[in-house]
């Protein structure tokens, strides 16, 4: 009896020894994974801000060489992308969700999980939940699913009625409480729904009932753009970079972002019309007035040239250097920013909110600090023929 006892112990300290090494190569196996890369480009203009522009509204603010993250350090990033989260489920904007943080930064970003200063200008909150669900599809782990969930929940309940999002939520007493096109904001999260409504694999966990319920969603949304594009001169032009909440008119922002007719930010808007499978009439229409607002804005043998200068000291910053308008016959079509309502002319804006119709008339500081021509259009231009082609061959 006592020889059968001693086998069985030692039998028992083998098993052990074995599951312990077991567990140890498997362990070791986890710690020394490595994750296909994925792409932080969508997150760089949060980053620039983070540590180009320094702020001392921030949370945090970098530290000197601040190391970064691989972009094969998938769970890392998410993790850093949990700690940014906010507990109403949105993100602040202007912060490197790649950056290594230090115990003290990620103390402060834990205290300050109640502020609710979230958004989705610079690209946030929608770029998170994307990046979030396509770390759970490679990973499984629940917690970035969860999180993932709790962003979408956020960007749901900051749609306005009538199908439009803000800039900011909760609304914040200013411009950021318009309708917001500037700067991607709302194709972001139109495009972000469209992958989740369309079985993208990267959103595959997400059930039939939450879809149909963002499917609503989107087509809300849908509509919201279809009812802020401006009706100029008795016919359908583009859209402004804000409208206004209620009444849906073109509205203002920053003192220089006046009500006009803004291309760069339209062209993303019909973008996303023209992604859409079957068009209804609506789209069609709303797709062809713009392509046609496009073709007559158009200006020719112009570009904009930047030019070293005097180094000269604003509020704001210091420049040592200007842009400048120039004539060029060869060069390709290019469009500003803002077209004045009413007269469809060019338009220009300073800081004291004055309207000017030529970008030599701007302060410099404004001049080169602020994007008033963009090329954007032509690439709706340029893939046009094809969509006409398919969805309205009999209408242009």
């Amino acid at each position: 009896m006592p020889e059968i006892q001693f086998l069985f112990k030692k039998l028992f300290v083998i098993l052990f020894a074995v599951f312990l090494s077991t567990n140890s190569i498997a362990q070791a196996k986890k710690k020394t994974e490595v994750f296909r890369p994925i792409s932080m480009s969508p997150f760089s203009d949060s980053s620039h801000h983070w540590y180009d522009i320094h702020d001392d509204s921030n949370i945090v603010n970098p530290v000197v060489n601040q190391p970064i993250y691989k972009e094969t350090e998938i769970t890392k990033i998410a993790d850093n992308i949990l700690i940014f989260q906010r507990n109403n489920g949105g993100w602040p904007k202007n912060y490197d969700m790649q950056a290594i943080l230090t115990i003290k930064q990620v103390d402060s970003l834990v205290r300050t999980k109640n502020k609710l200063n979230t958004t989705f200008d610079n690209s946030t909150t929608y770029t998170h939940i994307k990046y979030l669900a396509q770390v759970y599809t490679i990973t499984k782990i629940e917690k970035y699913r969860d999180a993932c969930l709790k962003g979408i929940n956020f960007t749901i309940s900051a749609q306005f009625p009538n199908g439009g999002w803000p800039q900011y939520f909760p609304l914040e007493n200013n411009y950021s409480r318009r309708i917001t096109f500037n700067d991607g904001a709302y194709c972001g999260i139109m495009e972000m729904l469209k992958k989740i409504i369309e079985n993208d694999p990267d959103f595959s966990f997400i059930g039939n009932e939450v879809r149909e319920k963002i499917k609503l969603v989107f087509e809300k949304g849908l509509d919201c753009i279809l009812k802020t594009q401006i009706v100029d001169n008795g016919r359908l032009t583009a859209w402004c970079q804000q409208h206004d909440e209620i009444d849906l008119k073109p509205a203002w922002a920053r003192a220089y972002e006046p009500p006009s007719i803004c291309n760069g930010e339209s062209a993303l808007v019909v973008l996303l019309l023209m992604s859409i499978d079957n068009p209804g009439e609506r789209i069609i229409n709303s797709v062809q007035s713009a392509v046609k607002w496009f073709n007559d804005s158009k200006i020719y043998n112009t570009k904009v040239e930047t030019v070293s200068a005097p180094p000269e000291k604003s509020q704001w910053k210091t420049t040592t250097y200007d842009r400048v308008v120039v004539f060029d016959s060869l060069a390709p079509p290019i469009w500003t920013r803002y077209y004045e309502l009413g007269t469809e002319k060019p338009l220009f804006c300073d800081r004291n909110s004055k309207f000017l119709y030529s970008m030599a008339e701007v302060s410099r500081e404004r001049r080169s600090g602020y994007g008033w021509y963009t090329y954007a259009p032509q690439e709706v231009l340029d893939k046009y023929p094809k969509w006409q082609k398919k969805w309205s061959p009999d209408k242009r």
